[in-house]
């Protein structure tokens, strides 16, 4: 137990003096050589586990200096802190210092990646394609710089496209993915409602008239069937909106011979369109 922590001791002494020959992109950058050696060679158990938790916090600051990149995305700086942390355990699990690369290399990218991901899938509201994610990015920092140069008017969909080097197209596609990242709830009152008409006020409903059209045109070849007295008559009764009486004046029959005739052919109707459906 004593080797493996004066092994890690040692290695925050390193990183704390003042002079060093050789200095990373991240100031606080330990030298973690001497133990990832050891971990590679020791078993699995509490000794090996100890040291693999002493070698994750002292390269805590570089995953929380990475977090730290991506704040004021949607995103708490605490969410994202504890996704780097995850990201530097599978950076120390996975790295082989056999293969020659130094620990750093290995651990940014697989950190950011780590991050990045969280971001992919699960702070966006409607799924996109990653492609589409990445014109986004591109889009969005060709616009941030587009602002510093151009004043009094936002930059055009062609100067962004010249800007992050794509197609006005993929341009396009990127701006429209800007929205996509949250949605409004539909609660939300409309830009310029001073009245709180909110998105939910602007959505249509299902219109019946839709249910008439279906069932008009699923009974019209059947009644075409019909005899042509029992056509008329149901033409008078349900669109002349004729009463019985006057279908019996117009027919020359009874109005009890009128009412046997609809309900009959209504319910052959019916019939035969509930056969057609099944």
């Amino acid at each position: 137990m004593r080797s493996h922590t004066t092994t890690v001791q040692a290695t925050r002494t390193a990183a704390a003096a003042p002079a060093r020959t050789k200095r990373h992109p991240h100031d606080d950058a330990p030298d973690t050589a001497a133990a990832f050696e050891r971990l590679v060679e020791m078993e699995e158990g509490p000794e090996r586990d100890t040291l693999r938790q002493e070698v994750v916090e002292v390269w805590l600051p570089m995953s929380e200096r990475l977090a730290g990149r991506f704040r004021n995305r949607g995103e708490s700086l605490d969410d994202l802190r504890q996704v780097a942390a995850l990201g530097l355990v599978k950076a120390v699990d996975r790295y082989d210092p056999r293969r020659g690369t130094a620990f750093e290399s290995y651990a940014v990218p697989t950190v950011t990646g780590e991050i990045k991901r969280h971001f992919r899938d699960h702070m966006w509201t409607l799924h996109v394609p990653r492609r589409v994610q990445d014109l986004r990015n591109r889009v969005r920092f060709a616009r941030q710089d587009l602002a510093q140069t151009v004043s009094g008017r936002a930059p055009t969909t062609a100067e962004i496209a010249e800007r992050a080097q794509m197609s006005e197209e993929d341009a396009k596609a990127g701006l429209e993915a800007l929205d996509s990242f949250t949605a409004l709830s539909l609660d939300a009152e409309l830009p310029g409602s001073e009245d709180g008409y909110s998105l939910s006020d602007a959505l249509g409903g299902p219109d019946p008239a839709l249910d008439v059209v279906i069932d008009r045109e699923s009974v019209k070849p059947r009644i075409a069937q019909l005899p042509e007295r029992e056509r008329t008559i149901l033409y008078m009764r349900f669109f002349g909106d004729m009463t019985q009486s006057r279908i019996a004046d117009e027919m020359g029959i009874s109005q009890m011979h009128v009412s046997r005739l609809i309900s009959r052919c209504c319910d052959r109707l019916r019939d035969q369109v509930m056969r057609d459906a099944a």
